[in-house]
């Protein structure tokens, strides 16, 4: 049986009531209230979260998200730009950014951190450490290849010395720092050692400097005075004479009882102590020996990526210094050569003629703008990527750096005069001294024969081997072969 309906709940009154109620929400939404929003299920919250397609969202164009915070829902991550500077252009037509540049990458710029030498550093520090802490002398030596920081690394050491010692609360060392191609003679160092111990002390009459200097060492009473001596010996072959007796005294000054010397001899030889200290040897006196190796590619590449950190703009490509670095590693690992490449493809960049930049204002001038004022700025009109050094310039300079003009020649001659230079080196390399035209030519036709190439006849041949020797190209070639013991 339906339910009776009551007098107050006729379908009239539920009705006006909900017109009523109606009214009042539309008031209060134009007075700025807002009526309470419909109460959502766990569910529907979940299937929102799970499905994020069904709530579109208008994407922006690249350039506006880039340009847009990164604080704004639209990028929804939060990134530190400020670990990452980021550096500008540089103008090459700028005086000072150009001179900045340049002193830069000149060699006598000295780094404010030595990198890619640490441990060589620590091996000579170490050697001083030990002679400061237990104040006694004793004697090291420096080699390597030109241009592997030895010098560099070696001033480094000094400072790193007096800064120790000053720490430990030890008596520092007095440094003298030389370079032996300024000596007026090979025994003028032992005078500037003299000079450095007793600088008040003009006359020592008929005595020698090396003489004091040895019975200075050799009396307790003489030398107990004294504080220890630091000397660094740079370009250390200079000192070596026909008799090798100055290279000899020189590290024999360690040796004394009461010696107060700490020597560093730096030099290009591998093997100088082993060829003119043969004595030392035989006295139990040799001296350390710690070894540069020339640079890799990589660290080339870390070195002048160290040296650039300092410019606020941008100055090469990177793929530029990769090949400078690929190009002077493989040839030599000398790091200064590599910053010699370095400056001269600035400077190829410098000299570079803006052409384009000039063709591009004319074009401009005829067409579109007939006006003077409308013409482009030449260094506006530049790209980024035109304003650095590029491949091109590197390699470049690279061809202007490592070309040699014995190679154009032999490059530039015919070619049976190149295979008679080769069967010339041949005999060389087979350990002979001098040969004879015939065994020459007996060479020459074994190679021609082996390239399947018709040889010439004897005539004709040794009118070859006269235009070879008015070249000087035969005696310069076996020169080199015996300069870089390859014969």
């Amino acid at each position: 049986m339906p339910a009776i309906a009551g007098r107050n709940s006729s379908p009239i009154k539920e009705m006006v009531a909900a017109i009523k109620s109606d009214r009042r929400g539309k008031i209060a939404r134009s007075n700025g209230y807002c009526t309470p929003q419909k109460r959502r299920l766990r569910s529907d919250s979940a299937q929102a979260k799970e499905s994020p397609v069904s709530t579109p969202m208008k994407l922006k164009s690249p350039r506006r998200r880039l340009n847009s915070s990164p604080l704004s829902p639209a990028n929804g991550i939060k990134e530190d730009f400020s670990e990452k500077p980021v550096k500008n252009n540089w103008n090459p037509r700028d005086v000072e950014q150009m001179r900045a540049v340049k002193e830069a990458l000149h060699v006598s710029t000295a780094p404010s951190a030595v990198v890619c030498r640490e441990e060589e550093q620590e091996r000579v520090l170490e050697f001083c450490q030990a002679c400061v802490e237990q104040d006694k002398a004793g004697s090291l030596y420096v080699c390597g290849c030109p241009g592997t920081g030895k010098s560099l690394s070696m001033e480094k050491v000094k400072q790193q010395v007096i800064v120790w010692a000053t720490m430990k609360g030890l008596q520092t060392p007095e440094v003298l720092a030389m370079n032996c191609t300024s000596l007026a003679s090979t025994s003028e160092i032992f005078s500037k050692i003299l000079v450095k111990h007793q600088p008040k002390k003009k006359s020592i009459g008929s005595t020698s400097p090396l003489q004091h200097l040895q019975n200075l060492y050799s009396n307790k009473l003489a030398s107990a005075g004294s504080k220890l001596m630091l000397i660094i010996a740079d370009e250390l072959d200079y000192l070596v004479t026909k008799d090798r007796a100055v290279l000899h005294d020189l590290f024999m000054l360690t040796t004394f009882p009461f010696s107060r010397c700490i020597l560093i001899g730096i030099a290009n030889s591998i093997d100088l102590s082993d060829r003119f200290l043969p004595r030392l040897q035989s006295l139990n006196c040799k001296p350390m020996v710690v070894t540069f190796r020339a640079y890799s590619k990589d660290q080339i590449l870390s070195i002048l990526l160290e040296r650039l950190m300092v410019l606020p703009y941008v100055v090469f490509q990177h793929q530029a210094l990769e090949l400078c670095a690929r190009k002077v590693g493989a040839a030599s690992g000398d790091m200064r050569k590599a910053l010699c490449v370095c400056r001269s493809a600035v400077e190829i960049l410098e000299a570079e003629p803006r052409e384009s930049a000039s063709n591009v204002s004319l074009k401009s001038e005829e067409g579109k703008f007939a006006s003077h004022h409308t013409a482009p700025d030449p260094e506006i009109s530049q790209s980024p990527e035109s304003i650095t050094v590029r491949i091109d310039h590197m390699a470049l300079a690279l061809s202007k750096t490592f070309k040699s003009p014995v190679v154009d020649t032999i490059q530039s001659l015919p070619q049976h005069q190149q295979i008679i230079l080769c069967s010339a080196v041949k005999f060389f390399r087979g350990g002979k001294k001098d040969t004879t035209v015939g065994e020459l030519n007996n060479s020459y036709i074994d190679i021609c024969k082996s390239a399947l190439i018709p040889p010439v006849g004897i005539l004709e041949f040794l009118s070859m081997c006269r235009v070879l020797n008015d070249q000087v190209t035969i005696k310069y070639t076996i020169f080199l072969l015996r300069r870089y013991q390859i014969v």
